[in-house]
């Protein structure tokens, strides 16, 4: 890849462009709002303007309900030789790409599951899509130099990619990405009509639950009125769940006349959590994320310290690096003549993440412990 287009200077597009022309490819930048290209080209992202002769790719970055009209109208100018798009629902533009009669042998559907809650070209960054997914959606018609064309800008930006067929793309971002988004929002919407000092409250787990709130609300209405259809069944099983939940809720609220309807309460509401616990248990680490590779498991003799356990956990603090899990298995049975006092059979292995062994390691071995 020499050349490039991308249509629409937000956030993602911008990004792209960024990504692109940090590889070395000329990148050519067009957006309806001649501001956003400034100063997206003022951020080294590409050259203002169309090309002069169709580029190598075109990669369109518009909101969902764009995305089939600019499509068309960049094919009938001959922009490019092949095209993408980072639309965050697959399966209504493709529908209205084939509406128009677009050429959707040169178009591979695309979409970057990278972002921020900031929007527009001043918070694109070169490296927003390192290591995350990439979903490409060829349909029959695409060509094999078209998905190789797609395959190629993946890689040149740092992304990981994942083939789906068009309507499983939309089922899997309306679970994770759309249900989520909506979910934050309508949390953060709770805070308008709190108690000042009941906001003044809100910390990192409030912070970290309603951070995608902040996105560009016309824009989140767009995808979601875009993927309706993959989205309604989850809401409508959701609802049913915070059905059950306000319903144990309010009976345990009530004075606890009937032991027996308090303890179905509790029992509706602790399953519900066991749920979110299960779920949430299914997430795999980010690709190359190092806490994704296996733990290392640290033996340590406790030998014939006195207090052995306590001191190597108070080492362990001193040290600053956090444990994952300690295993106890290598202790001999407690006896009640026994002192909390190693001896040279006694052992413990401490779990750490991959980075926190080998500072452990050397910070316990500054200490006297025997690590292995």
């Amino acid at each position: 890849m020499h050349t490039a287009a991308v249509v629409g200077t937000g956030l993602i597009g911008t990004s792209i462009a960024l990504a692109l022309s940090a590889r070395g490819v000329t990148t050519h930048l067009l957006d309806r709002d001649p501001d956003r290209v400034r100063i997206a080209a003022a951020r080294g992202a590409g050259i203002p303007g169309p090309p002069s002769e169709p580029v190598d790719i075109a990669i369109i970055a518009v909101p969902p309900s764009r995305t089939a009209r600019a499509l068309a109208e960049h094919q009938r100018a001959g922009l490019a030789r092949v095209y993408t798009d980072v639309a965050s629902v697959k399966a209504l533009p493709h529908a209205e790409c084939l509406a128009l009669g677009c050429d959707t042998t040169t178009l591979v559907g695309g979409h970057p599951l990278a972002g921020r809650e900031r929007s527009g070209p001043l918070a694109a960054r070169a490296d927003l899509f390192q290591d995350h997914h990439w979903v490409l959606t060829p349909t029959p018609d695409t060509t094999e130099a078209a998905l190789n064309r797609a395959l190629e800008l993946v890689s040149l930006c740092g992304a990981v990619p994942a083939l789906l067929e068009p309507p499983d793309h939309d089922r899997a971002v309306a679970l994770v990405s759309h249900l989520p988004h909506l979910m934050a929002t309508l949390t953060a919407g709770r805070l308008r009509e709190g108690e000042e000092y009941a906001v003044r409250l809100a910390g990192r787990g409030m912070r970290d639950a309603t951070r995608v709130a902040s996105g560009d609300a016309a824009l989140w209405a767009d995808i979601l009125a875009a993927n309706a259809t993959a989205l309604a069944p989850l809401l409508t099983e959701l609802r049913a769940d915070l059905a059950t939940a306000a319903e144990a809720l309010s009976q345990l609220s009530t004075a606890a006349t009937d032991p027996a309807a308090t303890a179905e309460a509790l029992a509706d509401l602790t399953a519900l959590l066991q749920r979110g616990v299960e779920g949430r248990a299914r997430i795999t680490p980010p690709y190359n994320d190092p806490a994704s590779r296996p733990h290392t498991m640290l033996s340590v003799a406790l030998g014939d310290h006195d207090r052995p356990l306590s001191r190597l956990l108070d080492d362990v603090d001193e040290a600053r690096l956090e444990l994952d899990d300690v295993d106890l298995a290598g202790l001999e049975p407690h006896r009640p003549d026994r002192r909390d006092t190693g001896t040279a059979a006694d052992s413990v292995g401490l779990k750490v993440a991959p980075g926190v062994a080998r500072p452990l390691t050397e910070a316990l071995r500054d200490r006297g412990w025997a690590v292995h």
